[in-house]
């Protein structure tokens, strides 16, 4: 399983697009950025603090194919990558997070 956080707007707008849109840093780099479970947490924390209004979702990394790659990212660890669109089949699990706790203490309350 691999891990994508989007605005609960965002994800709003996946019924009508059969697809997660992608934010505006997966458009800049060219490919979505997702995390593993052992990295989600930190991603929540870098890039995701103060924020509100998001959504968790779990994605079946099989679902996705050849257009997913593990990567170099931070510190060298290798990280997924999506060249294509995420398609709603691909999302298995939906977890809105509470406005009132971290996003980082959030998402490890989640995954445990």
């Amino acid at each position: 399983m691999i891990y994508k956080l989007v605005p609960i707007a965002d994800w709003a707008r996946v019924a009508a697009e059969q697809e997660v849109p992608p934010s505006a840093l997966d458009r800049q780099d060219g490919f979505i950025h997702l995390s593993a479970q052992d990295q989600i947490v930190e991603t929540a924390r870098r890039h995701y603090a103060g924020a509100t209004g998001l959504v968790l979702l779990a994605v079946d990394a099989e679902r996705l194919g050849g257009d997913l790659r593990w990567e170099p990212s931070r510190g060298g660890a290798l990280f997924p990558h999506l060249y294509g669109s995420l398609p709603v089949e691909a999302v298995v699990g939906v977890h809105e997070l509470p406005a009132d706790v971290p996003v980082a203490d959030a998402v490890a309350d989640l995954l445990g």
